[in-house]
């Protein structure tokens, strides 16, 4: 391998990149402006479903009236400014309604039977309402609330009635302590979507290179006039690698730096406007975060490379490097979004997974070496895997003139194949 004919064909190939519009948006202006405008849409929905939840009247219906001695409970509900009660409906009727969506609610009160029937002046509330619909949903929350507000002075109505202190009625009470500090919060929300992002950056910033450096190469009818150069085709393969890795180290480089300016600045004041939530981090997250984006880019980037170079046009090369991508995103998700699971043996033996489980324990603070090093390890392992079969489908000339008309899979069983035809020949 030749140090400088790998530089100048490398260099090359960063200058071509920034001249590509799609290369530009998805490696570098995505991975930054992805978090700030994300979130904040992502957040202005949330509030504006929430505020149209609570905005709209629930529409119910009044089957019978309250109990004697219970009409403040249908008055508390009538007083609401966010319910409509008719009364002009029979039973059936306000069920068919609720199904057709031209009611969210039928309210009635019935005997509560068996013992309960004893108490005087007793007696069940029954809502029913379509789960399945979040206006009906809402009506029956509404009902709810109110019934339980009325029950409680009710009964502190009732116990004072009957010469009852709040210490006599009440048997126990139930005191809980959040423990937990503000950056364990932010920890643990970064902990659960950094990973994941980090590594569809990264996917994402090695996506389009490797296919522009390859089957786009093809497409433009390049590919050949590249391979009559001077420079050895290990050469042009190796400059070709580095660059598509350097794209994908850069996503993921600047998609955790956007994610920390943009964070306090769009999330805190939405999840943390009474100062319950602290983003913050350990300094030493910062290496391990990339040292797995490296990792990973290298990791990625030789796949990618691998399965697109055997497409003839840019839109070929997107079909068949899609699994990797799907891949490298299904698996973080795999593993599960557990607050208290980290890094461990079996976990740093899979590929990508273990970079996105590093990732969270290093935000959390936790620093398992020995691990981190082994899925480092991995990775690297993965690496040189691909390397070891990009060099192997160099050796022949159809795929490195595109006479090949097939994918990597097919051209590894041909070749592999027929390699085993040859030896069973000679024997």
């Amino acid at each position: 391998m030749n140090p400088r004919d790998i530089w100048i064909l490398y260099t090359m190939e960063l200058r071509s990149a920034l001249r590509e519009r799609a290369i530009v948006v998805y490696s570098i202006l995505l991975p930054i402006f992805l978090y700030p405008v994300m979130l904040w849409v992502m957040f202005s929905g949330m509030t504006f479903i929430q505020g149209l939840n609570e905005g709209f009247t629930s529409r119910i219906a009044l089957l019978e009236e309250a109990p004697a001695g219970h009409e403040a409970l249908v008055d508390s509900l009538e007083a609401r400014d966010d319910v409509q009660i008719t009364r002009e409906l029979e039973e059936e009727e306000a069920l068919a309604r609720i199904r057709e969506g031209e009611l969210d609610a039928v309210l009635s009160f019935e005997s509560p039977g068996g013992d309960g029937a004893a108490l005087p002046e007793n007696f069940r509330t029954v809502v029913r309402y379509d789960r399945s619909e979040s206006r009906s949903r809402t009506a029956g929350s509404r009902i709810e609330e109110t019934v339980e507000r009325y029950r409680d002075r009710w009964m502190v109505r009732e116990a004072e009635a009957l010469g009852m202190e709040e210490a006599d009625r009440v048997l126990f009470r139930l005191a809980s302590e959040d423990v937990s500090t503000e950056e364990d919060m932010g920890a643990m929300f970064l902990g659960m979507i950094l990973p994941l992002f980090l590594i569809i950056m990264v996917a994402m910033g090695c996506f389009y290179p490797a296919v522009d450096t390859t089957a786009g190469e093809r497409e433009r009818s390049t590919w050949e006039t590249l391979m009559t150069t001077s420079a050895a085709r290990i050469d042009v393969v190796a400059a070709k690698y580095f660059y598509v890795a350097t794209m994908g180290v850069s996503a993921g480089i600047l998609n955790v730096l956007a994610m920390f300016v943009s964070i306090g600045a769009v999330m805190a004041p939405l999840l943390g406007g009474e100062g319950g939530i602290s983003f913050r981090m350990p300094l030493l997250a910062v290496p391990v975060m990339i040292a797995g984006a490296a990792g990973l880019a290298l990791m990625l980037s030789a796949a990618m490379m691998i399965l697109a170079s055997f497409a003839r046009t840019f839109k070929d090369g997107q079909a068949m490097i899609q699994p990797v991508y799907i891949g490298a995103i299904l698996f973080p998700i795999l593993i599960g979004q557990q607050t208290d699971q980290t890094l461990t043996t079996g976990i740093a033996a899979i590929p990508v997974a273990n970079v996105a489980m590093m990732v969270r324990d290093a935000i959390n603070g936790i620093f398992l070496w020995p691990l981190i090093l082994q899925s480092l390890a991995v990775n690297l392992a993965v690496v040189g895997l691909c390397l070891w079969v990009a060099r192997w489908v160099l050796q022949f000339e159809d795929f490195l003139m595109g006479s090949f008309d097939g994918s990597f899979w097919r051209f590894a069983k041909d070749r592999l194949g027929s390699g085993r035809k040859e030896e069973e020949e000679t024997a």
